[in-house]
């Protein structure tokens, strides 16, 4: 078989982005040399792994089954090639999208070092759905919302309270909570990359007129600082995320998110039952 590195790092990159083209442009390919590539995996594996009938691309179910083998096989490449002294145990990367574990993190943090001084955790920011952890750039990660992703294992740590974030200087900033029903007025800032909320979260017939897409948690300040709309996240966001142009304001009338520990099945870092026990220690009680 002629199977490659290059061809699984492809197919991953296909599979997370659905889109051959944003692929292309992650893997700093161009698009013949990314469509050639996964058909060149798919003649030797001798099945076909992705549908290209939609303008967003899908995987078969074959394809399903590969992408877990695929990811689980690139983490333990990449696992064997990360540096580190002699005699001392790898780095657990934990991976967030844009708030870990809030006012959990630093808890977290300290008792890791107060207890497993030899291993190294990592705190690792990425603007993903799964936070790195579906392309093995992680060994475990802390989500929020429900995940769908083949080969994770997620685990409920506790719920948070959402809020509306909303221009500092608006009329909205004026008042002490709001409801869906006062943001359904204005556009809606959504991060359609890690965020968690969407128009659904609104009733039909009484949505905001307008959204205003954007992919990273950066962005996601900077237009709802500009006026461009207003935008709904969690409490940790108010916490880890203060911005001189957005106001945070609970928002108690709608339900409250789960705050998930995921991790691959396949692949496991041997200090990850020692994450999981400390994370749900430090978050316990809290909601």
């Amino acid at each position: 078989m002629g199977i490659e590195l290059r061809h699984l790092r492809c197919f991953l990159a296909v599979a997370e982005e659905s889109s051959i083209t944003r692929a292309a442009q992650r893997l700093r390919l161009s698009q013949p040399t990314v469509s050639r590539t996964l058909a060149a995996l798919e003649r030797d594996v001798g099945a076909r792994l992705v549908d290209r009938s939609t303008h967003h691309v899908s995987l078969t179910p074959q394809g399903r089954i590969f992408r877990e083998k695929a990811t689980a096989a690139v983490a333990a490449f990449d696992e064997a090639l990360t540096p580190g002294r002699p005699g001392r145990p790898r780095p657990l990367r934990l991976g967030h999208a844009w708030s870990a574990l809030g006012a959990y993190t630093t808890p977290l943090l300290r008792r890791w070092e107060r207890e497993l001084p030899d291993t190294p955790l990592e705190l690792l920011r990425i603007d993903d759905r799964t936070a790195g952890l579906a392309r093995g750039e992680v060994d475990a990660a802390v989500l929020r919302g429900r995940i769908e992703a083949p080969g994770l294992v997620a685990e409920t740590l506790y719920l948070e309270e959402r809020v509306a974030a909303v221009t500092a200087d608006g009329p909205l900033a004026a008042r002490d909570r709001l409801t869906l029903a006062d943001l359904a007025g204005v556009p809606v800032v959504i991060n359609e990359v890690s965020g968690v909320t969407a128009l659904d979260l609104w009733p039909p017939g009484a949505r905001p007129p307008a959204t205003v897409a954007v992919t990273t948690t950066d962005d996601w300040l900077t237009a709802i600082a500009a006026g461009r709309g207003a935008g709904v996240s969690v409490v940790s966001t108010a916490e880890t995320h203060p911005h001189p142009g957005v106001a945070y304001r609970p928002l108690p009338d709608v339900p409250r998110v789960p705050v998930l520990l995921a991790y691959r099945a396949a692949a496991a870092h041997p200090a990850l039952p020692r994450l999981l026990e400390i994370a749900r220690e430090v978050t316990a009680g809290a909601g």
